[in-house]
């Protein structure tokens, strides 16, 4: 079998564009994979024609490894938007594998370690502005059956928080915290905002209200720093959705410093490259919890790792607070319910592509400002 086609979708979704392609082989089967990147996806396009297509046409998709290895190795300058160039294609070979043997990617990545598949919500928080209205919609998302939230409670903050800001801050996971009892998981967000002190004496302020992690408190391009924030807090740290070479988490985990890991198996180099990471964490005693903040596909990959990797902890999903035609973009729904995922019986990643309803969502530029423009407040907290 051979790659004969790579095409691409591009379609807008909200706050965020979503980047989807599909290769097609000379056997008929076709692969679909997410090269989604925030802000950048009509570039990552760019890369996947201009440089891409030329090195996956004519590869046999069942040569993964070694396919994937040659795109990192030949790319030659790195960085987010070429490693998410190359995730996607990956990720559509393993739909394609899948595919052709009957089976769903997980088994190809080594079977079922788990019997449950437990997920946290991400994006719940949109529309609220007080913490009564953080305080509902937290109650809210448990009512869906989430057993762990995240929530970025910062506004604007960039390295140092007013005491006013701090306690703004403060007040907000309160309220959360209030709502939802002590049985649900809070994650507090970060960005990699603050400056060592200033996390570190956050966190302090947090300390009590038993946050399940603390994530991105500082920079993602220093761990010596975030190692440090890491010694001075007893709430567990978790970073790793900026970092995409193998050599960084390498680095990462050896330094130890992080307890929880987040690659993000779209930008990272795909499922085989985050396997390889997992494998890294778990020697040093480190759990994962893939980041995925983009759309289906994605999200339906993540999933199929997860089920397959023994240190998995939860997965991120943004998926029940996305637009509402999310679901329009695949065939085979989202194999999510009651804050879980169920496991996929499909071969492959189990969904194919809708293009028609990419169609219908037409791209939009730059949907989404910086995290330190007060307009991204005003689009979030849109009702």
């Amino acid at each position: 079998m051979k790659i004969i086609g790579l095409e691409t979708f591009l379609t807008n979704s909200g706050l965020r564009n979503y980047l989807f392609l599909r290769l097609t082989t000379d056997s008929g089967l076709t692969g679909i994979g997410e090269a989604t990147l925030e802000w950048q996806e009509r570039t990552v396009e760019t890369l996947l024609h201009e440089w891409v297509v030329d090195r996956v046409v004519g590869a046999d998709p069942f040569e993964i490894e070694t396919l994937a290895a040659d795109l990192i190795r030949d790319q030659y300058q790195g960085g987010a938007t070429v490693m998410t160039a190359i995730s996607g294609v990956e990720m559509a070979c393993w739909d394609l594998v899948g595919k052709a043997r009957g089976l769903p990617v997980y088994e190809l990545l080594g079977g079922r370690c788990h019997d449950r598949l437990p997920a946290y919500a991400n994006g719940w928080y949109g529309g609220a502005r007080t913490p009564g209205e953080y305080a509902q919609k937290a109650a809210e998302a448990v009512r869906l059956g989430y057993t762990a939230l995240k929530l970025d409670p910062f506004g604007t903050a960039w390295k140092t928080l007013s005491p006013e800001g701090m306690q703004e801050a403060e007040t907000l996971v309160a309220a959360v915290r209030e709502a939802v009892g002590e049985r649900v998981d809070i994650m507090v967000e970060f960005h990699g905002r603050l400056d060592v002190p200033t996390a570190i004496a956050m966190g302090h302020r947090l300390e009590k209200y038993k946050p399940r992690w603390y994530e991105e408190p500082v920079t993602p391009n220093s761990l010596e720093q975030l190692k440090q924030v890491k010694e001075a807090l007893t709430i567990s740290i978790a970073a790793g959705e900026r970092l995409y070479t193998l050599e960084d988490f390498e680095r990462i985990t050896a330094l130890r410093a992080v307890d929880v890991l987040q690659m993000d198996p779209a930008h990272c180099g795909g499922l085989g490259m985050a396997r390889r990471i997992a494998a890294l964490a778990a020697e040093q005693g480190i759990a994962v919890a893939p980041h995925c903040s983009i759309g289906p596909v994605a999200l339906c990959a993540a999933a199929h790792l997860d089920w397959a990797t023994p240190n998995f902890l939860i997965q991120e999903c943004f998926a029940q607070y996305d637009v509402p035609w999310r679901g329009e973009y695949v065939f085979g729904a989202e194999a999510w319910r009651d804050g879980q995922f169920m496991l996929p019986r499909k071969p492959g990643l189990g969904i194919e592509l809708d293009t028609d309803a990419c169609a219908r969502h037409s791209y939009r530029k730059n949907t989404f400002p910086s995290l330190w423009d007060q307009r991204w407040l005003k689009e979030f907290t849109q009702t």
